[in-house]
């Protein structure tokens, strides 16, 4: 009989009779008892007061029934936790049951409940697991850790547990191994910062020798973890492909998505002439083409996750585009990711199976679909310069079809084409003037209109046509009525005599009848242009047109290089790196592709290295500091986003790297890298010759925390540039959190009111975390002080100065336009206190060329109020010796963007100038640093 009548009581007085049954001294009706009670409790009942009665049943040598009363005790734990330390002994001492299946279980249902008081009693049965002579057990203690951690995580490390589940990294039975390192990979994503999976090529070897015999998903957990090590050369990354290769022909999709993941990492790192190169080029497309075969939704995910492969490998798939062709009956989601795949893959080789496909689609029922295709013909001839006159030509005849939605598409896709290719096909421009009147949708409205414009030279009644269009202006959308303008300001610059009238119509209903600022300002600029300077006016508005580029949809380089590191995650199905849609940002870690110099100095682990590191040859993305302007203009004063920011940023930064590639990878340049995660503790055994092996014995000197020192207000905006506004501010770092303390002044005759602030790019993301709140307005000789919370979240740009910031703010009167140089020590952060072993690998690591050395004058204060001043912004003394009556301060600090300072400061008792040496990876912060030393001791 089924399970199924345990589902079906409905009695009153139920809870009364299951308490009698549970204390029955048959075991067969006890066990019924407790299959009704977990029924009651799967439907949603409360049985809650039935504990102690299933509890005792769990001094019993029957596993199905050990099962039942230990799932009721993972459920009602949490709302019962007096209740639950009865059952604390029964755990003790299932865990060294003879029967390694109660001891596995007993294990696995202490990890998951998740009850304080509980979690030290099942320290000692956990150890005991951990070592248990069967792999079984083993396994399962090791995902216990996991969860243990979850919970209380200083209690794993005070235990021991963590060096435990080190050690079985190296234990005989691959299960066992994939569980260490699922459980390690878990605990070391919550905590970025530690060095949990310590990879060296011994530990390596030994995951790869256990991946031949895991289960699937242990596979995966291997291969994940492999996919966050550095090799120290191309010859590891060779060996270790040559290993993960036989992957790509399992059976389950996300051991061979894994399995793509690592071999992609690691090509970053071979050299393209190698003849192992090109072979395994060869071996990736058939597992990736075999993904392709499976059900819709799983091959949703083959083609985002292969969309990104070819963006940075086309060669991988460039003979298979025929897998690519749409089935009839592939979902609409399946045909739109294949068509843009084949887009990718178009090249002269293949475009003419390509555009007899894309025709064919062209015809199908689907609108969405159609479109996309029309679309991709358009692409593929700006891609193909060999096929565009047979792209046109195709185009064409799609509009003779008639079909209103491909007419509009066709046409918003030869306006491209003639950017693309001009005065070569503008013969078909009365083709497309026939089909005026059917057009309905903004974009191709606009595209057409564009098209009259720029040609109006050649379309004899294009002054009628415009001034059709013009008949119901103001019912059009902005895009229409922005072109519009424009293409009749051109018609007036090629014709000037007989569309005077036109032109003054269309200015007169931008600027007087239209209440929407874009379209006002551009009709007022072209009104100017036109009154007081024709020839400028034809030289602004009749310029030549940069042509546009092959791929407009390409994602950017290095965001492109972040996703590849996350193939076979969620992130690889967004095309969004992780912090743009992980609550919280807990575990995110930017990761990048190895640096493909094989020199061990700029292999950087990739747990640790920045986003924006250097990947391979790809181009700088980061703009050039020319755009600034531009992008102040540009600016979007509404009120700033405080979510998770969107990766467009080249350089996202987390508080990871420990010696930051942070600012190093902002500037270009790959020999920056930080040292190889495992080189570090490697060389703490090595002899230390140097004065500073005695940092291990030396008490430092700390100070108390009193607060970042704050420099007094400035003016940074006179009212005289601002229409009246004066801007006084300053900023200001407490507890973790950084403000731009400002004071506004109105010093002119009226009020002022909708106040908005924006910062341009800048080199350590300074963004507003909230919008700049003005409460009242602000009367003529009124002054308000507010304060503005800053995160450092917002787009990088490395600038000059480093620490120089653009603001725009804007008013009811005008937006007006400063800048101001920030103190860098608001940028210290708290935990910048640097282990002091970690202090001495660190310094010997750093070249010595990147040391810097400053004299700070006039500062006549002793070692202890130095270092206790300093400790006050976050700048941390590791150390105190005194060397023939010198005393030498070594000191630590941390950047925002996880770049290290590294500092020595030597003061003579007497003498009031200090010598101060400092070591970086990015030398370019040094000055600046020097400047915050200078500031906060002589204030």
């Amino acid at each position: 009989m089924t399970d199924s009548k345990y589902f079906t009581t409905t009695k009153k007085g139920e809870i009364f009779e299951l308490k009698a049954e549970l204390n029955s001294d048959k075991k067969e009706k006890k066990k019924e008892a407790v299959k009704k009670v977990i029924a009651s409790m799967t439907v949603g009942k409360d049985v809650s007061a039935l504990f102690p009665d299933v509890v005792n049943c769990m001094q019993t040598d029957n596993l199905e029934l050990k099962k039942l009363v230990y799932l009721y005790l993972m459920n009602y734990a949490k709302s019962q936790p007096d209740m639950a330390i009865m059952a604390v002994n029964t755990f003790v001492k299932d865990c060294e049951d003879p029967n390694p299946l109660i001891r596995a279980l007993a294990v696995r249902t202490m990890g998951c409940i998740r009850v304080d008081k509980i979690t030290e009693y099942l320290c000692e049965p956990l150890r005991k697991c951990l070592k248990d002579e069967d792999p079984y057990v083993r396994k399962t203690a090791a995902v216990c850790v996991a969860k243990l951690h979850d919970i209380n995580a200083q209690l794993v490390e005070d235990q021991g547990f963590l060096d435990t589940l080190k050690d079985l990294i190296s234990d005989s039975n691959p299960m066992v191994v994939a569980n260490a390192v699922a459980a390690l990979s878990e605990i070391a994503e919550s905590h970025p910062s530690s060095n949990l999976l310590d990879l060296n090529p011994q530990s390596i070897n030994k995951l790869l020798t256990a991946l031949n015999e895991c289960t699937e998903w242990g596979q995966i957990f291997i291969l994940d973890c492999l996919a966050n090590y550095t090799p120290k050369d191309d010859r590891e990354a060779q060996s270790i492909c040559e290993r993960v290769t036989p992957r790509l022909s399992h059976a389950n999709s996300a051991v061979v998505l894994s399995a793509v993941k690592v071999l992609m990492k690691f090509m970053e790192m071979l050299s393209k002439d190698l003849d192992y190169y090109s072979t395994l080029l060869k071996k990736l497309a058939p597992p990736l083409v075999t993904l392709l075969s499976a059900e819709p939704e799983l091959q949703y995910v083959a083609l985002r996750n292969i969309n990104l492969i070819v963006q940075k490998r086309p060669e991988i798939l460039k003979h298979e585009m025929k897998v690519f062709f749409v089935k009839y009956n592939d979902p609409i989601y399946v045909k739109l990711e294949k068509l843009d795949i084949m887009i990718r893959l178009a090249s002269q080789a293949n475009i003419a199976q390509v555009l007899a496909e894309l025709k064919e689609y062209a015809t199908e029922v689907d609108v969405d679909f159609v479109r996309k295709a029309v679309r991709a013909i358009g692409r593929c001839a700006i891609k193909v310069e060999q096929s565009a006159e047979r792209c046109v030509s195709t185009l064409l005849d799609l509009i003779q079809t008639k079909v209103n939605y491909v007419v509009q598409e066709a046409i918003v896709v030869i306006k491209d084409i003639f950017r693309k290719y001009p005065n070569k096909y503008e013969s078909v421009i009365a083709t497309l003037c026939e089909n005026l009147d059917s057009l309905d949708e903004p974009e191709a409205r606009a595209a057409m209109i564009w098209i009259v414009g720029e040609y109006a030279e050649r379309i004899d009644n294009a002054d009628e046509l415009l001034e059709s269009f013009l008949e119901g202006f103001h019912d059009e959308s902005t895009q229409v009525q922005l072109q519009l303008l424009t293409a009749i300001v051109k018609l007036f610059l090629k014709k000037p005599t007989e569309t005077q009238e036109l032109v003054q119509q269309v200015l007169s209903l931008a600027t007087q009848d239209s209440d929407n600022p874009d379209l006002r300002d551009r009709g007022y600029i072209y009104w100017r242009l036109l009154s007081t300077d024709p020839v400028a006016a034809k030289e602004v508005v009749l310029a030549e047109k940069p042509l546009i580029s092959e791929e407009t949809d390409l994602i950017e380089p290095t965001l492109l290089d972040e996703l590849i590191c996350y193939i076979g995650t969620l992130a690889s199905v967004y095309h969004k790196p992780p912090s743009a849609f992980v609550e919280g940002g807990r575990g995110v870690v930017h990761k990048s592709l190895p640096p493909r110099t094989a020199s061990s100095e700029s292999t950087e682990s990739p747990e640790t290295a920045p986003a924006g590191a250097p990947a391979g040859e790809q181009p700088d993305v980061i703009p050039a500091q020319g755009d600034l302007l531009g992008d102040l203009l540009n600016l979007d004063l509404g009120p700033p986003v405080s979510g998770p920011p969107l990766a467009t940023s080249s350089v996202q930064m987390g508080a990871v790297d420990l010696l930051g590639g942070g600012l190093d990878s902002l500037i270009g340049d790959p020999s920056f890298g930080a040292p190889p995660a495992a080189a570090v503790p490697a060389r703490l055994g090595a002899p230390i010759s140097s004065g500073l092996s005695d940092l291990f014995d030396l008490t430092s000197g700390v100070g108390t925390l009193s607060g970042s020192y704050v420099a007094p207000k400035a003016v940074w905006l006179p009212a005289m540039k601002a229409k009246g506004l004066e801007i006084s501010g300053t900023f200001t770092r407490q507890v973790g959190s950084i403000s731009m303390d400002l004071q506004l002044t109105n010093k002119a005759l009226q009020v002022m009111t909708d106040f908005a602030i924006q910062f341009n790019r800048n080199s350590f993301g300074l963004a507003p975390a909230a919008p700049l709140q003005v409460h009242a307005p602000l009367s003529p000789n009124q002054t308000v002080e507010t304060s503005l919370p800053l995160n450092t979240v917002g787009s990088v740009m490395k600038m000059e100065p480093l620490n120089n910031l653009q603001v725009a703010v804007k008013n009811n009167i005008d937006v007006f336009y400063f800048s101001t140089l920030y103190p860098l020590h608001i940028l210290f952060v708290e935990d910048g206190k640097m282990d002091r072993q970690m202090f001495l690998a660190t310094w010997k690591d750093i070249p010595n060329e990147n040391e810097a050395q400053f004299q700070i004058r006039d500062c006549a204060l002793n070692a202890e109020t130095v270092s206790s001043k300093l400790q006050s912004s976050n700048i941390f003394t590791i150390a105190k010796r005194n060397v023939e009556g010198q005393d030498m301060l070594y000191q630590s600090l941390k950047l925002t963007n996880g770049i290290w300072v590294l500092a020595e400061l030597r003061i003579q008792p007497g003498n009031t100038s200090f010598m101060l040496s400092l070591k970086c990876r990015a030398p370019e912060v040094s000055q600046h640093v020097y400047q915050a030393y200078e500031t906060i001791l002589k204030n």
